[in-house]
């Protein structure tokens, strides 16, 4: 879980905070980024503005921790009998989240802002979660590879670039995208 900045006060509700993280992935689906604000967010989580302005400075800020923290979940994967069924698991669990989860739909739109908002890209470089869950699996199934972001990065890209581009989800081969980056990697060694 990502740690908010402390700021006094009272300690941190458990309740709140839910509340508070619900409410930013309801309204971010329902107005969209451009148009929510931290009075609509703790209008929503039925909070004070004060509350939500204790732990967070920035929507953007709600939303990356909701969104790690549903990452870290559901970019979770058990390990596979084989090489394949692992990352073949891994891509089929990346493309749910960037394509269909609030988190991921989250996490896109954070990026989007990112591209004209520099506080934003250092809020997402600060953690790089689809690097950080790609290399989770990358440890079980590939022994000591080089240079292990260059290929977490070959694993998630293909994938990231057809959903960030608007793909159909659906028309992604994703046993196929599995099978091309082990024989990629088997190239390298």
């Amino acid at each position: 879980m990502i740690e908010s900045k402390s700021r006094g006060g009272r300690p941190r509700s458990e309740q709140a905070r839910e509340a508070i993280l619900h409410a930013v992935d309801d309204l971010l689906l329902e107005v969209g980024y451009a148009a929510l604000t931290m009075k609509g967010i703790a209008e929503r989580a039925g909070v004070g503005r004060q509350t939500v302005y204790r732990w967070w400075s920035t929507k953007a800020e709600i939303i990356f921790e909701a969104s790690v923290a549903d990452a870290e979940e559901e970019l979770t994967v058990p390990p596979a009998g084989t090489p394949l069924a692992g990352i073949t698991a891994y891509l089929e669990a990346l493309v749910r989240f960037l394509a269909h989860s609030p988190a991921g739909i989250a996490y896109r739109t954070l990026l989007a802002a990112a591209q004209h908002d520099p506080a934003v890209a250092q809020l997402i470089a600060s953690r790089d979660i689809l690097g950080a869950s790609a290399q989770a699996v990358l440890d079980r199934t590939i022994p000591r590879p080089a240079a292990p972001d260059q290929v977490a990065a070959r694993l998630i890209g293909p994938a990231f670039y057809w959903i960030m581009s608007g793909r159909d989800s659906t028309e992604l081969d994703i046993r196929e995208l599995a099978q091309g980056f082990l024989r990629s990697i088997q190239a390298h060694d």
